[in-house]
């Protein structure tokens, strides 16, 4: 059975190390992708993501191509919007990056952040308990070359709360389908 990278439509046949990746490495090969294929990759509304844009949650596309980052950050919204409100995910993500429109302040590249995300998650010893969480936020930063002191600290915060509300979010499916077999 395939399944879906969190934030997005594009299923994988295994959620495992590295699939995120290599899945960015192949929709980026030729370069940027337009708001159209953001959209179908994505499940977004255009309008939304171009929003998101103006807001500047997201920076502008460049020649109307959307780099690696700038999906790796609308994916990133998208996936957490379904556990948290906008405005906490803009201060989550500003805890690491900085100003959310300006990619030259940032601590790591979105791409990046989601790549750990995806693979911390794969993990087979994740589970949503605060110790497994922790010990895998801190191996997947373990090689992660901080630009600033404190750096890989925040960033282990930042993955704790990527995960937590990516058990949220499966918890939160799992009792709606309970609550609809209720007669």
């Amino acid at each position: 059975m395939a399944t879906i990278l969190p934030g997005t439509t594009i299923e994988v046949a295994q959620l495992k190390n590295g699939s995120s990746r290599q899945m960015f490495d192949g929709i980026f090969a030729a370069g940027g992708i337009t708001l159209s294929q953001v959209s179908v990759m994505t499940g977004l509304e255009p309008y939304h993501i171009q929003n998101w844009v103006k807001r500047g949650y997201v920076s502008p596309p460049q020649k109307r191509q959307y780099s690696k980052n700038q999906f790796a950050r609308i994916v990133i919204i998208n996936m957490l919007r379904e556990t948290l409100q906008i405005d906490r995910i803009c201060g989550l993500l500003g805890y690491i990056n900085g100003k959310l429109y300006d990619e030259s302040d940032d601590l790591i590249d979105d791409s990046e952040l989601y790549h750990m995300y995806t693979d911390m998650i794969a993990s087979k010893g994740v589970s949503g308990n605060e110790q497994t969480v922790i010990a895998a936020a801190e191996d997947a930063v373990s090689g992660y070359n901080e630009p600033i002191p404190g750096a890989k600290s925040r960033l282990i915060k930042i993955l704790q709360v990527m995960t937590y509300a990516h058990y949220a979010s499966l918890y939160r499916k799992q009792a709606e389908e309970l609550l609809s077999t209720l007669q």
